[in-house]
């Protein structure tokens, strides 16, 4: 990790594998830019981004923006390329070049599934996952879906993606099949379809996130981790067996993103996947091997509410791993309260500084790739 940063404070820090906190050599400018690499930001109902929203970006604070149907429409391209040209010229580009050799666009996402999840609505993929994975050959089908989803994306500026889905359903009509999001009831079909789909999405260009991480397969249809708290009483063996197993495929294709679930597995922990470092840095890192970036589901959920208010969650997903924090309540002051309590912590020594330093690379060495 030394040398791919040019700040010798920095260096220095790191080198001291006890150093919990920032060194007094980041100013408190830089260190909003670096913590706001880590939020992804979203606004209400408008094609065009809020002036409040625009100002952050040309203050370079802003890591990425999440769009919903509302925010996509006929002058979606025109507006985002606008947003990317107020962030190369913010001082981003320059704090990151200073600390990390490192640089990239603005992390510009949405979901584009297929069927009817998918917010680019004159866009493909149309099949569902459920009727890529009931074709004849769900590999070829997930490939085209992953082809069809990297064009409607970069014809309308975005340059990732919060899909595909590797849930292993379980019972038809449950909460991940009622709208047809899995590829299937079986390891092997998703894990077919679902690679696919990723290696031909990234090969054109366009980061792929794999979710939810280890799986919402066995959720009921009332099992919805968006509406209420969510337990997954799965013994860990099955979930290893069944639920892991396109994890396994996608890390091994490359894939850029993985999303956490924020459903409660007491056969590792008590709290969410992603608020849970026995889940992300022991299990999706350590051992499945997992390089990439880790993004949150919505921080808004009401599966979280048991375990505090939002700074305090956005700071517990930070300290068990995750890189990327996703503030999609469609309003900007959401992703301003997270940004600040991210600075916070780390400032504190809550978030420990090189892991915060090494989640910040991580985020950089996949936008440095990125459109």
């Amino acid at each position: 990790m030394h040398s791919t940063l040019i700040s010798a404070c920095l260096a220095a820090a790191i080198a001291v594998p006890a150093r919990a906190k920032i060194p007094s050599c980041v100013t408190d400018s830089d260190l909003a830019i670096l913590a706001g690499a880590h939020v992804v930001y979203s606004w209400p109902t408008t094609v065009q981004p809020p002036a409040n929203l625009v100002q952050l970006v040309r203050n370079g604070v802003v890591g990425g923006v999440i769009l919903f149907g509302e925010n996509v429409g006929a002058g979606t391209a025109d507006a985002l390329a606008s947003l990317q040209a107020n962030y190369s010229s913010s001082p981003a580009g320059a704090v990151f070049q200073k600390y990390f050799r490192s640089n990239g666009p603005l992390f510009i996402t949405t979901d584009q599934e297929g069927g009817q999840v998918r917010r680019i609505k004159s866009g493909g993929p149309t099949l569902t996952a459920k009727q890529i994975g009931a074709s004849a050959d769900p590999a070829a089908a997930g490939s085209t879906a992953g082809q069809q989803a990297a064009a409607a994306l970069i014809g309308d500026n975005f340059n990732s993606n919060l899909a595909p889905v590797l849930d292993v359903y379980r019972q038809e009509k449950d909460f991940i099949d009622y709208f047809q999001r899995s590829y299937g009831n079986t390891s092997a079909v998703v894990s077919a379809a679902a690679t696919a789909y990723i290696k031909a999405q990234q090969a054109a260009g366009i980061p792929a996130t794999a979710k939810h991480f280890p799986g919402l397969g066995s959720a009921t249809h009332q099992q919805d981790t968006d509406a209420a708290p969510v337990t997954l009483t799965l013994p860990l063996e099955e979930i290893r067996a069944i639920d892991e197993v396109p994890y396994n495929s996608a890390i091994a294709a490359g894939v850029d993103l993985v999303m956490a679930s924020w459903a409660v597995y007491p056969a590792m922990d008590t709290v969410p996947s992603g608020l849970s470092s026995k889940w992300i840095r022991q299990e999706l890192r350590t051992r499945l091997g997992f390089p990439g970036v880790t993004i949150t589901d919505a921080l808004e959920a009401g599966s979280l509410t048991p375990f505090g208010d939002l700074p305090t969650v956005s700071v517990m997903a930070a300290k068990a791993g995750m890189d990327m924090l996703l503030a999609s309540q469609r309003n900007v002051t959401q992703g301003e309260v997270v940004r600040s309590a991210l600075i916070d912590a780390v400032r504190s020594g809550e978030v420990e500084w090189t892991d915060f330093v090494a989640s910040t690379k991580r985020i950089l060495a996949l936008r440095s790739r990125m459109q």
